[in-house]
């Protein structure tokens, strides 16, 4: 197909195309002549996995650019699936970063801070500074609840990377990790949504409206 055939199979304009060509994030087709090229099954995939990575996770060009790299090129170790996933979305924390509020968690849970990256670590205390600087305190046992809950989802994470091959595993790490967070942020609003009514109730208005 050419890049026009391309564009309508993917909903992608034919400008950005051309962008993620120059960007490397999408690889060339086959040339037919000096101005033009061919693309096949393999680009229209790709292309789709390129708006889910930009798009739904929410991923700049250059961390694309690192986890595409990646699924061409798994790590020999199941661990360092994840710390491609997570690379992508967080930030390098600086070096005087004070992680000693969410290594305290760490301990709490019995998650070991030497098991958990420290720019993961880095956002956690940060965030839990944010709230304090809010003047919102989460208590202890919210947190543990969120923990115990954050345990289950982990483990079933875990339990369903196939095994079969590294680049199968690698592909549902990371692909899980980073498009299943918005799934995820939508199912938790879903769900205060449904305890919030069951607890306070709420008008016809409000439930048409999705605010009770």
């Amino acid at each position: 197909m050419r890049i026009s055939q391309l564009a309508a199979a993917t909903d992608v304009p034919v400008a950005t195309i051309k962008y993620y060509l120059r960007e490397k994030l999408l690889h060339d087709g086959v040339l037919t002549s000096a101005t033009q090229a061919r693309y096949d099954d393999s680009h229209v995939r790709r292309l789709k996995l390129i708006r889910a990575l930009i798009g739904t996770a929410g991923l700049s060009v250059s961390a694309t650019r690192e986890v595409l790299l990646g699924l061409e090129n798994p790590p020999e170790s199941g661990h360092d699936l994840l710390g491609i996933a997570h690379h992508a979305v967080t930030r390098t924390a600086p070096h005087d970063v004070d992680l000693a509020s969410a290594q305290k968690l760490l301990d709490r849970w019995g998650w070991g801070a030497e098991t958990c990256d420290r720019d993961t670590q880095a956002a956690l205390a940060k965030a839990l500074h944010g709230l304090s600087e809010a003047g919102f305190e989460a208590p202890a046992a919210l947190l543990d609840r969120y923990a115990a809950a954050m345990q289950d989802i982990a483990e079933a994470d875990v339990e369903s990377v196939p095994t079969d091959s590294s680049e199968a595993a690698m592909r549902h790490v990371v692909l899980g990790t980073l498009l299943m967070e918005p799934v995820l942020l939508a199912m938790r609003r879903l769900a205060q949504q449904s305890a919030s009514f069951q607890r306070f109730g709420g008008t016809e208005t409000s439930r048409q409206s999705g605010t009770e």
